[in-house]
């Protein structure tokens, strides 16, 4: 049996072959403890040194700032709960949104529970948080803003520069989740001002379990991990070496031809987007349309359960759901809910993510699969 057609990127990306081909020698052969002092050490020491330099590069910060991690939900816990106790003599305030991803709006609870306050923004139709509402948010007790630099569902691309200008200007600590961001749009530290930016190695074509912390220089965390002093005594642990260097060659990877990337990215998404606008009645798409990340396409199709749709062309398409029904209830994804989009319509919504490996001729099959579901499920005649 033929492997579907894969549109799924933003949950999980395959590993790139250059990635593959630069973790190799650190899975056979260079197995030392980055902290030992012999030839052993150096040598996995000086690789995490080139991956520092090379996710640095692609941040546009420098090495000193690039913290490694065990993934993006460890980035953000890290930066929220690090500042929420570094700076608790000072305030006791958080502001998030309502589409946070569930490893910022969890982090945000539990420090609910640990005695802070939290205000959760609400978007709008598009799913776009508004500055004025932050801005109204802020008290003088807020020592936190943290945003997503884009919507992991519907792809939405978030106001964080104007987000982060906020906080400078209040001396308030900006953090965003850049993982489905990165490698995608370009991701600057210093374009988007943010004092913490988290990186999720599994998105960019690096393996799963590694991801990157940017600290700004001088903003100081309440320590996450502790033990010894890696990491500039910043996250204990012995280093992921095959994984760190697999994460450094995939951001250089990224850098070396971003704006091809983008292209591709938003060449089969339009594709896709277009043959199923064209072909299927009563569709709508979810999030802004036009500052969106190019390779997510979150679209509802009206009288179709989303999970009898994904279940009717798994054997060819691989894509996500924004809907579960089950014994007759629908339970909308939190993002949908904040956006206000109906039972109606968020019932049959699905999110198909484009990437590298995607060709057009793979869009085009999957148009076909997805039309000929939809009527079937209508009880209509595929066209």
């Amino acid at each position: 049996m033929v492997d579907p057609i894969y549109l799924d990127y933003n949950a999980t990306t395959p590993h790139d072959p250059e990635v593959v081909a630069a973790m190799r020698p650190y899975l056979e052969s260079h197995f030392g403890n980055p902290s030992s002092s012999h030839a052993y050490g150096r040598k996995t020491r000086e690789a995490i040194a080139i991956a520092r330099e090379q996710i640095a590069r692609l941040l546009n910060c420098t090495a000193d700032e690039v913290v490694f991690t065990g993934g993006g939900t460890e980035s953000n816990n890290m930066a929220i709960k690090g500042i929420a106790f570094a700076k608790q003599a000072h305030g006791n305030h958080i502001i998030t949104s309502q589409v946070e991803h569930p490893a910022v709006i969890e982090v945000c609870e539990y420090l609910e529970r640990q005695g802070f306050e939290v205000t959760y923004l609400p978007v709008d139709e598009w799913g776009r948080v508004d500055v004025n509402v932050v801005k109204e948010a802020i008290t003088e007790h807020t020592i936190l803003i943290t945003v997503m630099h884009a919507n992991n569902e519907v792809g939405t691309i978030q106001p964080v520069v104007e987000i982060a200008a906020l906080g400078r200007e209040r001396n308030i600590t900006v953090h965003t989740d850049a993982a489905q961001s990165v490698g995608k749009i370009p991701v600057d530290v210093e374009a988007l001002g943010v004092d913490l930016l988290s990186v999720a190695g599994h998105k960019v074509y690096a393996p799963k379990g590694i991801g990157v912390l940017y600290v700004r220089d001088g903003v100081k965390l309440e320590k996450f991990m502790h033990g010894a002093g890696h990491e500039g005594g910043r996250r204990a642990g012995t280093e992921n070496v095959l994984e760190i260097v697999g994460l450094g060659k995939a951001c250089e990877v990224i850098r070396w031809d971003l704006e091809g990337h983008m292209k591709h990215l938003q060449t089969t998404r339009d594709r896709l987007q277009r043959g199923l606008e064209a072909r299927i009645a009563d569709v709508r798409v979810n999030g802004h349309p036009d500052l969106r990340l190019p390779n997510t396409l979150s679209i509802s199709f009206k009288g179709v359960e989303a999970n009898a749709l994904l279940e009717a062309i798994q054997n060819w398409v691989a894509a996500s759901a924004g809907a579960a029904c089950h014994a007759g209830e629908v339970a909308l994804s939190s993002v949908l809910q904040a956006m206000d989009v109906s039972e109606e319509w968020g019932m049959g919504t699905l999110r198909f993510s484009t990437g590298r490996g995607v060709n057009e001729s793979e869009i085009d099959v999957a148009i076909q699969v997805i039309v000929d579901a939809v009527a079937k499920l209508r009880g209509e005649n595929s066209s």
